[in-house]
């Protein structure tokens, strides 16, 4: 359940009332963990995948709430502005524009203070980067970096310095956003924790090219003198694509990186320690090969494998942060190596039982049955369909032997007996989608991948959703399987 789909009156979820009603269900339903998408400012496409910056939170996370509490927001005009007609839906244009009004208006009457000055500080090695970043991209009408003028496109020191004063109320501005995000942020999980639930955040594989994190460490991405990707990143032909997809990302110069002990990374992960109690990291296998594809191409078919930093990289980064809880997202087509480097780690990997069923009815490690106790495994994912939408649109040789193998009960609903026969297996964890929870369909679903589509990530669940019977139908699953 990702922060922005929780209801609120403020057009998108946020982490403040609604958030912590939503750890009050998960506690009364027996729930351990709660996994929210990356929280980082979402970018192209409105998706937490393709982030402004690696290591800052998204302004449109910020409960409003707290801003009126301290003094800095007028309730009336909160109440009175217009967040989109729609609550099960995010409207990312209304609430973007508004919220940047109301934040604005909150900083202009925001005094820097010992905590804030302190943040400021100990924040400062990504801080400063990515409010420059954010002020002069507000300064060009959002215009990505690579169509900035030459000097603060390339980082010439006279061009940076000028930058800094003439736009210093801009990043201001930005490091305000970012000081009252970690609060709240902080507020949120140590409620989480003292109800018993642990927060599972999520680690993007790569960088956004449009992003404080390329702008500001070319040198450790694959770029050419001018700045343009040598090699993008993507995923061959597969389960969601015949053309395979084509993300875009820069890749990195590993070699590069290897020369500084994968210092980016490092901080990464230290940063990743601070905000969860365990971590999900997105495209796992890209750590053992990548693909790469040339710059320009219009699909993925073109690409290629190329070799990452293995064990090397998860070396430096216990050395950085210990045995952090780190999940290893393992899908797609895996090699026998990537395998290996997984088994080296020790991290658990992930199964998704909608991958279990096939038109040919064959037995498939995506289902319980085949599940060891180092997995997390889940109906589906924010990139799957919902398991209601699953069952309406899946060929008929599938679905037979899906319900062959989940086998309702009388009066139980299909995505339940799915849900069922996750809590009973050997998994150490099982995650559930809220959507499957609510036992919605395809309307609800959260991504499609390789597109980039105006319903992707907009789902929002409305007030009240959480019926009494939902909860207490998990909670009744969670006791019965010793979950």
């Amino acid at each position: 359940m990702h922060i922005t789909s929780l209801p609120s009156p403020y057009g998108i979820g946020v982490l403040g009332k609604d958030a912590e009603e939503f750890v009050d269900l998960l506690r009364l339903s027996g729930q351990k963990y709660w996994q929210v998408l990356p929280i980082g400012p979402a970018g192209y496409g409105n998706s937490p995948y393709q982030s402004y910056s690696a290591f800052a939170g998204d302004p449109l996370l910020i409960d409003l709430d707290d801003l009126v509490a301290n003094g800095l927001l007028d309730r009336k005009k909160c109440d009175d502005s217009d967040y989109g007609a729609d609550p099960a839906f995010v409207d990312f244009e209304k609430v973007r524009r508004v919220k940047a009004r109301l934040l604005r208006e909150a900083f202009s009457s925001f005094t820097e203070d010992v905590a804030y000055l302190a943040f400021v500080r100990e924040e400062a090695a990504w801080l400063d980067d990515y409010a420059l970043f954010m002020a002069v991209k507000e300064a060009n009408g959002d215009a990505a970096w690579d169509e900035w003028e030459e000097g603060i496109r390339f980082r010439r020191g006279d061009a940076v310095k000028k930058a800094t004063e003439e736009l210093s109320a801009k990043i201001n501005f930005w490091k305000f956003t970012q000081y009252f995000f970690l609060r709240q942020w902080e507020k949120l999980k140590r409620y989480a924790n003292k109800n018993g639930v642990k927060i599972i955040g999520d680690i993007p594989i790569y960088a956004a090219y449009d992003s404080a994190d390329v702008w500001s460490n070319r040198e450790i991405f694959l770029l050419d003198s001018g700045g343009k990707p040598v090699k993008v990143a993507g995923v061959p032909p597969d389960y969601f694509s015949k053309t395979g997809q084509l993300w875009g990302n820069p890749l990195y110069d590993w070699k590069e990186m290897k020369k500084e002990k994968y210092l980016w990374w490092t901080e990464r992960f230290k940063k990743a320690a601070k905000l969860y109690d365990k971590v999900r990291v997105d495209h796992f296998r890209a750590f053992d090969t990548y693909y790469a594809v040339p710059f320009g191409e219009k699909t993925a078919i073109n690409g290629k494998w190329e070799q990452g930093p293995g064990m090397e990289l998860f070396g430096e980064v216990k050395k950085a942060i210990g045995d952090y809880p780190i999940i290893a997202e393992d899908l797609g087509e895996v090699f026998e190596s990537v395998k290996e480097l997984l088994r080296q780690t020790g991290f658990p990997g992930m199964k998704i039982l909608q991958f279990g069923f096939n038109p040919e009815s064959k037995d498939s490690e995506h289902l319980p049955h085949n599940y060891g106790k180092n997995l997390v495994v889940y109906t589906g994912t924010h990139d799957n369909s919902t398991m209601a939408g699953w069952f309406q649109t899946a060929d008929k040789n599938s679905r037979g032997m899906a319900k062959r193998y989940v086998k309702p009960a009388f009066s139980e609903t299909k995505h339940w007996a799915c849900i069922r026969s996750l809590f009973a297996s050997a998994a150490d964890l099982a995650i559930i989608p809220a959507q499957d929870l609510l036992g919605l369909d395809d309307s609800a679903r959260m991504n499609l991948p390789g597109t980039v589509s105006e319903h992707n990530w907009i789902w929002r669940a409305k007030k009240g959703a959480f019926k009494k019977r939902v909860v207490s139908r998990l909670k009744s699953l969670t006791d019965t399987y010793y979950r």
